[in-house]
């Protein structure tokens, strides 16, 4: 197995250790129907996308008990 030749220093530790944290998701709100959508993504509640409407929605049926 091989055993490195000398010790790293922390500091080199650190820069290595530095890139494995991880990154939050921006959460932006639709100016349409103030609904929470990731950003640059069509929202997936209303279908507007830059002001105006990219996909049409389909409303969900509710199911009858019987």
């Amino acid at each position: 197995m091989a055993l490195p030749k000398r010790r790293h220093s922390s500091s080199r530790q650190g820069k290595r250790r530095g890139s494995q944290k991880i990154h939050v998701q921006s959460i932006a709100m639709c100016p349409n129907c103030k609904s929470p959508k990731l950003p640059h993504r069509v929202c997936s509640v209303c279908g507007y996308y830059k002001g105006r409407q990219v996909m049409q929605i389909k409303e969900k049926k509710k199911k009858e008990k019987k």
